[in-house]
Parts: structure tokens; C-alpha cells; sequence
């Protein structure tokens, strides 16, 4: 994430620099009128964080105290500053290094322009690595010499080249961090600063880590070694570890299944069969590796390699297939340990499958490859995988035009999809209207339909009276690729004609449309949010085929700056948390014409629906061969209703896994299904609509009739009958026993009352029932 002031109007940026600032848990105290200040923000895989600041003249204060059990450093790269802590005051200057845990504060005053680099370790690396004493008050690091020297000359090389940085550049940084800082710590550290005896003891052992991190890739590898090396006895090397809650071998056999991890994962090892790395590391058994890293990680170590999981969290179960979990791709495939370890033995890498093997696809976003504002069973698919399958796929706002220089420009995928000028229209159909404008004269297609889907995606074998799950592993926002705006992203919020408010405005002018421009950040050190940049009225636009848009009817007509007016002054010290989900998970309708993708209908569609986010699984009915699975209208965050016509509408990239359930294998809740159904970690989500199948119920001008005759009534309706069927059906209960339990411990919300066919769904708790 890269931020600067400069992007912002001379009277905003203060402000904005607050803001920014704030996201990442650092206050400014002391800034002039109009500050200069520019912000990068890498997160590496294992959560480290690296923060480099430039500004001008300005005070600011660390507090990661939310996040106890960390530790932060600071490179001052250029300038100096006063830093105050608990225990005093000191100048640092180019070159210095300062140490703290989470829960110590420090303010910085510079007097002059600066850069420095604030790195902030989660207590998960912590706790892993780094068993030394920590400073209990911020520590200063001598860089003079030595290790302390070599570390800031790493963290330095690290603040020059962090606009590059990748995951995969991080991963030696991860290594290599916890053991300069320990170095630097331990180097000349006085008996007082490290805490008296226990301090002492605790150094010991942190000279005994090092000592092993340098020979784990030895076999025999031993405690009578290590304890011969450092002059104690075999007993009292077992002591110290037990004083840590360890062992000697146990603690040797996860140091080394971390480093398997990172080098599985390592473009700089991709030649590298499983087997040379985990002999590389020390490991004399294959077999009994593969059980290891199961058991630590929870996938095998082949499934790792594909990209399938990542290092989960310290409460991740150890054994078996884990928990939903929100923004993570540790989805354990159904394969047993002992066969992967039979595999990598009698054959390494190259062995062949049991089975066919899992595959990974990538579906791009660009005009062969997305269908705008419709749906179809006559669509060829862009894509046909096997169940089981992960596929990486790009959506795009149909709402990216509000704003094209934060949305639009520089994204190779975004210019090819909405590319409209006198000349030439990228995608000419955008809705299920006629394509000579006829009806409203709006433009091909005439917005009958909005979405841009991505798709459609074939599932093989699938069929109708099939089921089939898309699991939503993590969905993340798509940056900006103006360099204007790199490393940010943003989304737009319309309130227009279509919104349930339009009618019912208090201030003039009446029926107006606004439009919001949202910054959607990625969180950093607290919890992801979006915050506004600022609104503006819809104006006439004329659209570059010479047509004029009085009100906002047509999907991707490029806004032009010139005839709007920006307000900035809106929803100051307002942070709406980011609940990143599809609006738009629709298999394909089994209907002969092409079907508008606004009203929802019981193939799926434009369910609007939040809980559609990472961790979630929805589950869709099949009625036509092949299923025709498309995405789209990503939104960053919505609330129950979407009251005023949209979400946040932001880009998204999404990682997906599809799993086709056979009509002769569905049982529980999956019997009998006949609408979309979204099931989370916690909750089964039932969604009800005005009308369940509006194109059979309403006839031939079903497509019109539907925006006509929708009701919260008729969606509630259908919500309870659908969720008292689903009691029934899956736990067994008596009609009685379900309605009961639909009024005592069942919320019913709205979904949304924007979509022609409104819709209420059902969320029943898992925790309900105890067996």
C-alpha cells in the first residue's frame, strides 16, 4: 500500500496524513497546516509489517498495544527525531535503531524532513522464534558494530526496495529477521538489560537456538552436541527447555519443518523435488515427514507446494480437515497422509496420482471472458474445470466508471473491459435488452442487467438435479493501477433512482443521485476499513456514442470530471468495516432467452448478500448442463437492505474452489435443493425472495413483472417456508418444533430491496443444536 498527501486537495491533507496514519495504529500529534507525508505499507506472508514514512516537520506516537506480545522496530533512514518512552528521552539519528514491545509507546518528533522504517512483528513470530529477553522499555540497538551494525544495514537495503517487495522476496527477510534482531538484542547486552538470571538463562538458550538454526540441515543432529558445545550438561540443556514448555527434539522437528515450509513455496526451490528439501533439512523418513507437516500445518506437503493452504494459525486444529476460517486458503483436500508419504517415497514428486489431481486455474478478466448485464444458458464456457478445482479469478466493478482515474487507468484488465469511445465499445451488449435500443433508446443491451460476470466456468459431469458449492477462500481488493494511487483501491456507492429511499428524499433538490467515491483500505495493524473521499450529483453525461444519461440508467458510462462537482467534507471520522463478498454467484438459468442479471432468482444471481464472503460456501442448484458458473458484482461492503441501489462496488480478485455434489449423493441439507443456500463456519443462510422462480410464476413478461409486483412481504413468506422445510427435512423436526424455533432462535433479515425481486433470508444458528 503506498499513500502521499499529494493525492489529496491542499486543505485535506492533514487530515488525510491523520487518517492514513491511524490505519496503522500510529497518531500524529504535532503536523503543520499543510503537511507532506508519504506512506508504504508491505505485509509479508507470516504478517510482518514494514512501514516506511517520509514527511515533512511533524510528531507522531507509537501504539500497538492492541495486539499485546509483538515487538516494533525503527530505523531512522534520514533525519533525526526526539523519541520519548516511559523511561526517558533520546535523540535518534541516521542509522539508529530502537526496539519495543507491543505494549510500549514512544513518540517521535522530527524538526526537519525524515524517513523511517517501522517494522512490527505479530506475536505469532514472537512466539515461534524469538525466546530471548525483549527490552521491557523501548531499547536502543548500537549499530556501530557487529550484528547490530549488518541489521540495520539489512533494514535499510529492505526501506529502499520496499515498493517491489513480493511475498516471495519476503520470505528470506522472514527467516533472516528474528535472527539479526536476536543478535543485535544478545550482542553485548549487559546482565541488567536482559533481566538479571533469569535473563541470563534465557540468553543461554537463545545462543542455543542460533546454534541449532546452523545445523538443522545435519541428521544427527543431537542434545549431547549441543549441550558438549556450550559447556553445560546434557540434563541441564533438557531443563531449559522444559522451562519454555519444549522439548529438544520437538522444538528441532518444528525449526525444521518451518524451513521445508518456506523453501516448498520458494521460487528459488521450485527445481527442487519434496524429497531433496526435506533431506536438505535434516529429515531421514518421508513418510514420517509428511505426517509432521500435516500434523503442523494442516495440508500435506504436496498440497502446500500447489498453493493450497498457508502457515496456519497457532489454533488452527492439528489434525483432520479445519474450520471455515475467514481471508484463508488452508482448505485441507480429502487425501490421507499415508498415501502422500507412500507417493513421495517410491516416486518423489513425479509419482502418479491415485486419483486426477486437483488443479489450479486462472480466469483473467478481459472482453473474451466476461458477459455484461445478463445471463444465458447459450453462453460458451471461458472455463471448464473438474470438481474439486481452485480457480483464481478477477471481477470487476460494473460501477468502476464513477471515478476511471482511481479505477479505470492503468489496469490493463479494466481499460480492455470498459473501453468505449466514438470508434470502438469493448463489450457493445451490456443487459438482456434489445440490442438497437428500441425500448428506452439507453444504449445495446439498454442496462436491462448491470453485472459484469466473469464466466461462464463448465463444471464436468454436472447436471440438473446436481448441486454445486463455490468456496469462497479469500476474495481481496483490486489496486489501483493509476501510479497516482498505487497500492490503494477504491469503490463507489450510487444512490440513484433504482434505491428504496428515492421517493422518500427530506431536501432539496428532490430525486437526486449521489454518487460516494470509498478509499478501501487493507487494514494493516487494525481491522480492514473503508473511509469516504468524497460524493458528488449525478449530472447529465453524455456517453462517447452521443447519447445523453440524465439519470443513471446505463451500465459503465464514463463520468467526466469536468461537468461534477467533488465534495470532500462527507462522513468525516466514519470507518465502515469491509465485508468483502460476491454480490452477483449465479449458475446458469435453464431459461430459452437471455435473463437480466438484476432480479435474483432460484439459480442464484445478484443475491446481495454479505455473508457470500471469505470462509463462506454457496450452495446452487444445477439446471442446465454443465452448471455455467459466473461471478461478479464484487462489493467491498454492504449492509442488510442496500437501501439507497448499490454496495460498495470495488474490483475484487478471488480465489475459489467448485465442488459438484451428484443428485444420488445429496443428502442433509443439500436434499431437495431448489434455491441458493450460503453456509459459513456458524451459520446456514436460507434466502427467501418475493418471488422464488419469477420466470416461471410470471409469465412471459416476466422480466418486467418482477420490478413490478416485488414485496418484503412475499420475500418473508418465502424465507419462513424454506426454512421451515430445512428443519424439517435436515434436523428431523415436527412442523410444530420447527416453527417454534423459526420465532424463538431464528433471525430473519433484509437481504435487499433494491434487485426487482426483493429479497429475506434465514440465518440459523449451528450452535443451535448440540448433537
Amino acid at each position: 500500500m503506498r499513500f502521499t498527501t499529494n493525492a489529496y486537495p491542499r486543505e485535506q491533507r492533514r487530515d488525510a496524513w491523520r487518517f492514513a496514519l491511524q490505519r496503522l495504529s500510529i497518531t500524529l500529534e504535532q503536523v503543520l497546516d499543510d503537511p507532506y507525508g508519504e506512506l508504504v505499507h508491505f505485509r509479508s506472508g507470516q504478517g510482518i509489517d514494514f512501514i516506511r514514512l517520509t514527511g515533512t516537520a511533524q510528531g507522531w506516537a507509537l501504539d500497538f498495544s492492541e495486539e499485546p506480545g509483538g515487538l516494533w522496530l525503527t530505523l531512522m533512514i534520514d533525519g533525526s527525531a526526539r523519541v520519548t518512552t516511559a523511561t526517558g528521552e533520546s535523540e535518534l539519528v541516521d542509522g539508529d535503531l530502537l526496539a519495543g514491545r507491543s505494549e510500549s509507546v514512544a513518540r517521535f518528533v522530527s524538526a526537519g524532513d525524515n524517513r523511517i522504517l517501522i517494522v512490527r512483528l505479530p506475536p505469532a513470530i514472537i512466539t515461534a522464534r524469538l525466546k530471548a529477553p525483549l527490552p521491557d522499555h523501548p531499547r536502543r540497538i548500537a549499530a556501530e558494530a557487529g550484528a547490530g551494525r549488518v541489521f540495520a544495514g539489512m533494514l535499510r537495503s529492505l526501506a529502499d526496495t520496499i515498493m517491489d517487495m513480493t511475498t516471495d522476496h519476503a520470505r528470506p527477510v522472514e527467516l533472516a529477521l528474528p535472527e539479526f534482531l536476536l543478535s543485535a538484542l544478545l550482542d553485548n547486552a549487559p546482565p541488567k538489560a536482559m533481566g538479571g538470571a533469569a535473563g541470563m538463562r534465557a540468553g543461554l538458550l537463545e545462543r542455543i537456538f542460533q546454534t541449532i538454526e546452523m545445523r538443522l540441515a545435519d541428521p544427527n543432529l543431537n542434545y549431547q552436541q549441543i549441550a558438549t558445545e556450550h559447556g553445560i550438561s546434557p540434563r541441564y540443556l533438557q531443563k531449559l527447555f522444559e522451562s519454555i514448555d519444549d522439548s529438544f527434539g520437538h522444538y528441532v522437528k518444528v525449526r525444521r519443518l518451518e524451513r521445508c515450509r518456506l523453501d516448498l513455496r520458494s521460487p528459488l526451490h521450485v527445481q527442487k523435488s519434496i524429497s531433496d528439501i526435506l533431506f536438505q533439512w535434516g529429515f531421514n523418513d518421508s513418510a514420517s515427514f509428511s505426517r509432521a507437516f500435516r500434523e503442523q500445518y494442516g495440508v500435506s506437503p504436496r498440497e502446500y507446494r500447489k498453493g493450497v493452504g498457508d502457515a496456519p494459525p497457532e489454533d488452527m486444529p492439528r489434525r483432520g480437515r479445519p474450520a471455515r476460517r475467514d481471508r484463508t486458503l488452508a482448505l485441507v483436500l480429502e487425501a490421507d497422509a499415508e498415501a502422500e508419504a507412500e507417493a513421495v517415497a517410491q516416486g518423489g514428486d513425479d509419482a502418479p496420482p491415485v486419483s486426477e489431481p486437483v488443479r489450479h486455474h486462472h480466469l483473467p478478466a478481459n472482453p473474451q471472458t466476461v458477459h455484461w448485464g445478463y445471463f444465458s444458458r447459450a453462453l460458451k464456457p471461458v472455463l471448464t474445470i473438474r470438481s474439486g478445482d481452485f480457480v483464481s479469478v478477477e471481477t470487476l466493478t460494473h460501477h468502476a466508471n464513477d471515478d476511471p482515474e482511481r479505477m479505470v487507468q492503468g489496469d490493463p484488465a479494466a481499460e480492455s473491459v470498459f473501453h468505449w469511445d466514438h470508434h470502438h465499445k469493448a463489450i457493445d451488449r451490456r443487459g438482456a435488452g434489445p440490442m438497437d435500443a428500441s425500448a428506452v433508446g439507453r444504449g445495446p443491451g439498454e442496462g436491462f442487467g448491470v453485472h459484469i460476470c466473469t464466466g461462464p466456468i463448465a463444471i464436468q459431469g454436472a447436471m440438473p438435479g446436481d448441486v454445486v458449492e463455490v468456496r469462497i477462500l479469500d476474495l481481496k481488493a483490486r489496486q489501483s493501477g493509476n501510479p497516482r494511487f498505487a497500492g490503494k483501491a477504491f469503490g463507489s456507492n450510487a444512490a440513484t433512482f433504482w434505491g428504496f429511499h428515492y421517493s422518500d428524499l427530506l431536501t432539496e433538490p428532490k430525486q437526486r443521485e449521489v454518487i460516494t467515491i470509498y478509499e478501501v483500505e487493507h487494514g494493516g495493524a487494525r481491522p480492514p476499513s473503508a473511509h469516504a473521499v468524497y460524493s458528488f450529483r449525478w449530472t447529465p453525461q453524455t456517453d462517447p456514442s452521443g447519447r445523453v444519461h440524465v439519470r443513471y440508467d446505463y451500465p459503465g458510462v464514463p463520468v467526466n470530471p469536468a461537468t461534477i462537482e467533488r465534495n470532500y467534507e462527507i462522513l468525516r471520522n466514519v470507518e465502515i468495516p469491509i465485508r468483502p463478498h460476491f454480490g452477483v454467484i449465479a449458475l446458469a438459468p435453464a431459461h430459452s432467452g437471455l435473463v437480466d442479471s438484476v432480479p435474483p432468482n432460484s439459480f442464484g444471481g445478484n443475491l446481495d448478500n454479505w455473508r457470500t464472503g471469505p470462509g463462506s460456501s454457496v450452495f446452487l442448484p444445477v439446471q442446465v448442463a454443465g452448471g455455467l458458473l459466473s461471478l461478479g458484482d464484487p462489493h467491498a461492503s454492504q449492509g442488510d437492505s442496500e437501501l439507497c441501489g448499490t454496495a460498495i462496488e470495488c474490483s475484487m480478485n478471488a480465489l475459489i474452489q467448485v465442488v459438484l455434489h451428484p443428485a444420488s449423493e445429496l443428502r442433509d441439507h443439500l436434499r431437495d435443493l431448489d434455491y441458493p443456500l450460503i453456509e459459513t463456519e456458524s451459520e446456514w443462510v436460507i434466502m427467501g425472495f418475493s418471488h422464488p422462480d419469477y420466470l416461471k410464476e410470471l409469465g412471459e413478461d416476466a422480466q418486467s413483472e418482477v420490478y413490478k409486483k416485488s414485496s418484503i412481504d412475499g420475500a418473508m413468506r418465502d424465507a419462513f417456508r424454506k426454512a421451515r422445510r430445512f428443519l424439517m427435512t435436515t434436523k428431523g423436526l415436527s412442523e410444530d418444533e420447527a416453527i417454534s424455533l423459526l420465532s424463538v432462535g431464528v433471525d430473519f433479515g433484509v437481504s435487499q430491496v433494491v434487485n426487482g425481486n426483493w429479497g429475506v433470508h434465514a440465518i440459523i444458528r449451528k450452535a443451535l443444536f448440540t448433537a
